[in-house]
């Protein structure tokens, strides 16, 4: 059997480390920002054909070395074809082409051609990503809204807020690059710590209607413990996947993996912890779903 009250203690210890990193997130935000990629402030996208035998980690650091900064290698699809994407060259630097930086591997290096994603293409694509998180989470609210009453609502949407924000703050720390692959990632976070929160939710509604003399800590860690094991099965099953992704995909897929990786994670915490303890903290009781009692008329 659970310790009912320790179960109540560990959550709220756990929603107040929720809290503490979700405020070191945003700090790290607003003060590093993030390091945007190309699909958002415009760079260079090469196409190549070389000997199908030679692999990206043989690529990448001859560029490097040539151009001076990173370079994305993306395998085009075809044996010995490769994308190469960088940052626009620097006004007056005098740069080795292509085919000559990549001599050492091969001789017969073709540039099948060159095109620039100007900085106005990228600030559109930021735009219409942030647009597309904002009306996400717009659609959310107002389902959240309509299927619980707005105190168990407000747990599941700070739940979502806090796993956003942790990724991005995480994102900020690292440097690591933010590309659409990563935006794709966030939006995919928003719908999976929503399936979480709402299987809570649910049987936390389920408990107030049934059992109408328990407390909201008791019917808390009671929906908590019935959902466990399947909260427990469906993020093993998805972290294994994206880790094989993480391990497999190679660079062009692994800031997807490593957003949905922690996403994944943090959604399961703040799930379990935020979405049940801010609802507590603001009164949520089970008179607040049993049926209104009909007055009868004079």
């Amino acid at each position: 059997m659970i310790n009912m009250k320790n179960a109540t203690t560990w959550r709220h210890f756990t929603s107040a480390v929720s809290v503490l990193l979700m405020v070191i997130s945003v700090f790290l935000i607003t003060s590093k920002g993030l390091n945007w990629g190309l699909d958002f402030t415009g760079g260079v996208v090469s196409e190549i054909q070389l000997n199908s035998n030679i692999t990206s980690s043989e690529i990448e650091p001859l560029l490097k070395a040539g151009l001076k900064q990173d370079v994305t290698v993306i395998a085009a699809g075809e044996p010995g074809r490769w994308v190469l994407r960088y940052a626009v060259p620097a006004v007056g630097a005098e740069l080795p082409p292509i085919s000559q930086m990549l001599s050492p591997l091969a001789s017969d290096v073709q540039v099948l051609n060159t095109s620039i994603v100007g900085p106005q293409v990228g600030q559109e694509l930021a735009e219409q990503g942030g647009l597309a998180l904002l009306v996400s989470m717009l659609c959310i609210l107002g389902y959240l809204s309509y299927r619980f009453e707005w105190r168990l609502a407000s747990g599941s949407l700070f739940a979502l807020t806090h796993d956003v924000v942790f990724v991005l703050g995480f994102f900020a720390a690292t440097q690591m690059e933010f590309n659409l692959t990563v935006l794709a990632a966030v939006l995919a976070i928003l719908g999976y710590s929503l399936n979480d929160s709402i299987i809570i939710a649910d049987r936390i509604r389920e408990l107030l209607i049934a059992k109408p003399k328990c407390s909201i800590e008791e019917i808390n860690n009671h929906a908590i413990k019935a959902t466990f094991s399947r909260t427990m099965v469906t993020s093993g099953t998805t972290l294994m996947t994206v880790g094989a992704l993480w391990l497999l995909g190679g660079g062009p897929l692994e800031g997807f993996a490593i957003a949905m990786f922690i996403g994944i994670v943090t959604g399961t915490w703040s799930s379990i912890s935020v979405g049940t303890t801010l609802p507590e903290l603001f009164g949520l009781r089970p008179e607040h779903y049993l049926p209104k009692p009909i007055s009868e008329e004079p």
